[in-house]
């Protein structure tokens, strides 16, 4: 991988699409392997998918989520607190993952 350039993030679709796919994939992986798998792909498909990274500066990323994010997982039964948590453990493990992509973190 390149050096992580934080200007370019800015445009990071172009710059950064594969790294940011592969920093989603590896955190969706782990997760599925660990939790619900139908409550990860919900929140995968429903939430994530219009979620929007950014890069906060000392090696640090933040995940932003689309509004009401718990509202917009459907078609499983399960209750809002369970989506609430699971939505704060993924975003965790995506940032942790964003950070071990761009060589911030071993």
């Amino acid at each position: 991988m390149a050096d992580f350039d934080p200007e370019k993030f800015e445009d990071k679709y172009v710059h950064y699409f594969n790294e940011l796919q592969k920093a989603y994939k590896n955190a969706f992986n782990r997760l599925n392997e660990r939790y619900d798998s139908e409550l990860i792909h919900a929140i995968d498909q429903q939430v994530l998918n219009e979620s929007e990274p950014f890069y906060e500066g000392e090696g640090e990323f933040r995940v932003e989520l689309p509004e009401d994010p718990v509202d917009r997982v459907q078609g499983i039964l399960v209750e809002d607190e369970k989506v609430e948590e699971m939505l704060d453990i993924y975003v965790a493990e995506i940032e942790t993952e964003l950070r071990r992509v761009f060589g911030f973190e071993e």
